[in-house]
Formats: structure tokens, sequence, C-alpha cells
């Protein structure tokens, strides 16, 4: 069930957030820079995996879950946008094929995870430049049937927790 939210992502009681980024991503804005700023770790992982996975786009990195120092949160970053791997490389924008095929690994990664609870923010507006109006009806195809809470943060407020109804 998805549950349209506004608050602050980062105060959500959610076992795993997900959040896109670029293979080549820097962390230095909006939700990537807050989950580098709060783990750093998580951040350094990334960097040494995508070295050496050189991951395309369209597939996730999974970070955290309670044996890492998220506390229990875990992170799932889905490689939504194009990015060369080169050290002085800039993330390039998202493209909604590059969406569709992270939120169909997402999905499938709940699944077999049995992951409780998501918090996803309006994936790949900000940085990754698409328009949410393209990009939600994809989050409902590959999320909506799911069994578990999903909380869509579709307006963000710094410091504000939402009120996420419980399963």
């Amino acid at each position: 069930m998805i549950y349209e939210m506004t608050g602050d992502i980062l105060l959500s009681h959610a076992v795993a957030i997900a959040h896109g980024i670029a293979p080549n991503d820097h962390f230095d804005s909006g939700l990537a820079l807050a989950l580098r700023d709060r783990w750093p770790a998580m951040v350094r992982d990334f960097r040494h995996w995508a070295r050496a996975h050189h991951p395309k786009p369209g597939t996730l990195f999974v970070w955290g879950g309670t044996h890492h120092e998220g506390g229990g949160t875990e992170i799932i970053s889905l490689l939504t946008q194009d990015g060369d791997h080169h050290n002085d490389a800039r993330p390039g924008k998202a493209t909604l094929t590059n969406v569709d095929r992270a939120l169909r690994a997402l999905a499938t990664q709940l699944r077999e995870a049995k992951t409780a609870s998501l918090a996803l923010p309006r994936l790949a507006t900000g940085v990754g430049g698409l328009a949410w109006s393209d990009v939600e009806p994809l989050v409902r195809e590959h999320l909506g049937a799911l069994t578990i809470p999903i909380y869509l943060y579709t307006t963000y407020r710094a410091g504000i927790a939402a009120a996420e109804p419980r399963a």
C-alpha cells in the first residue's frame, strides 16, 4: 500500500529508505547529501562497490540493515541516473528507462528480503531532472501491489516527522 507523506524522510520509521543516484554519484546534494552526512560509511562502501563492479543504471546498491552502523535502517540506492566511472565525471540525468528498471529491481529486492516497509522520495525529480508526473506512474506500477507500507514522501519538510500509518 502506498501512502503519500509530507515530512522529513530521514525521520521515517520505515525499515528501508530508497533514493536515486548515478553510478558515479558524489552524494553532494539533496537526499544523497543528507544520507552521506548521516551515514558516511555508506558512501565509502558505495564508492568501493562501484569501482569494483562498474554498475549500470537500473541496478541497486543495498547497504545497512541490522548489521551495519545504520542502526537497522537499510539504504537502497537506485541507479536512476547515467554516469561515467571516471573520477572527474559528473553524474548525468535520470531516464525513465533507468527508473523503470531500478523500480523493478527494487520490488524484487523488497519481496526477496521480506522488507517490512519502505520510505521513498519523489524519485529522480531533483538532480535527476525528471518530471514527477512521468515518474509517479512507474512507482505505482512497480510498488503499488506490494503488501508492505510504502511511504512516498511527496513533500519535504525538514525536521518534521510524517504521521506514517502502521501496517
